[in-house]
């Protein structure tokens, strides 16, 4: 082995004395009883020693398998996304497989990120909700390319990959109907950057936007401002809000994050939550139940993305494509003491 920078199987083989076959199935953790526990604690060792690692590259042309998968998401520090990417971890460690985390927020990261999915960096991707710049056509050559897709989206149809949908807009006006049964009357909807700036169709401002038709507010009289996005623009919003002559009666804040922020910017401002001013979240985070007050919010019964993760890799790890399949996540308004 002089002068040779790497190792290789056949070295580890000589060290361990056993065959390279042997060592490629150590290696490749297959499981069962053709190697005794002792020789697989011997070809270990050797690896050790040797500071030896299997070709990853050519492991993946022999099997026509990375081994890993894609979760593309929309933001780094998203409550949701963090769900989801526990969700998506755990069945890839019963697979035995890795997860890759792209975040596209620009189209220049859309193109790259579609660009390396038709690499294949990986066997399978879950694109997440409400990430952005990802077409419908571009997921559906996607699919048709073979690639396995799950994508979560109430707008694009199953076209060769799996979308599981959570339909908002119903959801979030029976929340917007109880603050006006409740009384209120200036609602303020502190959206996400790209909801406020109306660049895609968003459920949630829909939604907000109905019902002041519905209960008779004038479209003058929307209170649209962005802070959806983080905890602080959501604070930094709602005491802007509240510091207006003619502050609002009620938040209805695009995502939890900036509710909770929302109910602590109020109470800052010696104000009292809902007496003053009721807030609603959107999300379900389980933070809300610890809220003092305990957060009002839209959502589902439970942040659970299993069957996501589920749907994924039963695509990846099936020989035959599968037709495109449908799910559907419900959600409702869940009443608590912010409003």
């Amino acid at each position: 082995m002089p002068g040779r920078q790497h190792p290789t199987s056949r070295d580890v083989a000589e060290l361990a004395g056993v065959s390279v076959a042997t060592v490629s199935y150590v290696m490749n953790g297959r499981d069962d009883r053709r190697v005794s526990a002792q020789t697989r604690d011997r070809v270990l060792a050797a690896a050790q020693q040797l500071a030896y690692a299997p070709n990853q590259s050519a492991r993946s042309l022999r099997r026509r398998r990375t081994e890993r998968v894609v979760l593309v998401v929309g933001s780094i520090g998203v409550p949701a996304y963090d769900e989801l990417a526990i969700d998506l971890h755990a069945s890839a460690d019963d697979a035995g497989y890795g997860v890759i985390t792209l975040v596209v927020d620009t189209p220049a990261r859309a193109l790259k990120a579609v660009d390396l999915l038709r690499q294949r960096i990986a066997d399978g991707a879950v694109i997440a909700s409400s990430v952005p710049h990802m077409q419908e056509d571009t997921l559906a050559s996607l699919a048709r390319a073979g690639l396995p897709l799950v994508v979560m989206s109430n707008s694009v149809r199953p076209d060769g990959f799996d979308v599981v949908r959570a339909p908002e807009r119903q959801a979030c006006g029976d929340a917007l109907d109880h603050l006006f049964r409740s009384g209120r009357r200036r609602i303020a909807f502190v959206g996400h950057a790209h909801e406020v700036a109306a660049e895609e169709a968003s459920e949630r401002r829909t939604a907000y936007v109905d019902a002041l038709e519905r209960h008779g507010v004038p479209a003058t009289e929307q209170i649209i401002v962005p802070g959806a996005n983080s905890r602080v623009a959501g604070y930094r919003a709602v005491t802007d809000l509240l510091a207006r002559p003619d502050r609002p009666d009620a938040i209805f804040a695009a995502s939890d994050r900036a509710a909770i922020s929302a109910i602590r910017a109020t109470v800052d401002a010696g104000l009292a939550v809902p007496e003053d001013v009721a807030v609603i979240g959107v999300g379900n985070l389980e933070e809300g139940i610890v809220t003092r007050p305990t957060l009002s919010t839209v959502g589902p019964a439970a942040q659970d993305y299993a069957e996501v993760a589920r749907l994924l890799f039963d695509r990846v790890l099936r020989d035959a494509p599968l037709p495109g399949r449908e799910r559907l996540t419900p959600w409702s308004f869940i009443r608590r003491g912010s409003a």
